[in-house]
């Protein structure tokens, strides 16, 4: 159902399609990234399926993607 799995510091994502983009200097790199058609990890959520979603963050993001499975 979802392509990529992305884990940020703060949250866990599955998403159709991730953009990782990072910006700032050497010294403190900002990390931007762009989920669409995503669903968040959040118990406190009242809806975990979004269109969009983007994060910003200094820390390490995992992004991997997840195998296709045939039908």
């Amino acid at each position: 159902m979802f392509r990529y799995a992305v884990e940020t510091e703060r949250r866990f994502y599955l998403a159709n399609d991730v953009n990782v983009t990072v910006g700032g200097d050497a010294s403190r790199p900002v990390i931007e990234v762009e989920l669409s058609d995503a669903w968040v990890w959040d118990m406190y959520r009242k809806s975990r399926f979004v269109p969009k979603v983007k994060v910003l963050t200094f820390k390490d993001v995992n992004v991997e993607e997840l195998p296709r499975t045939e039908i």
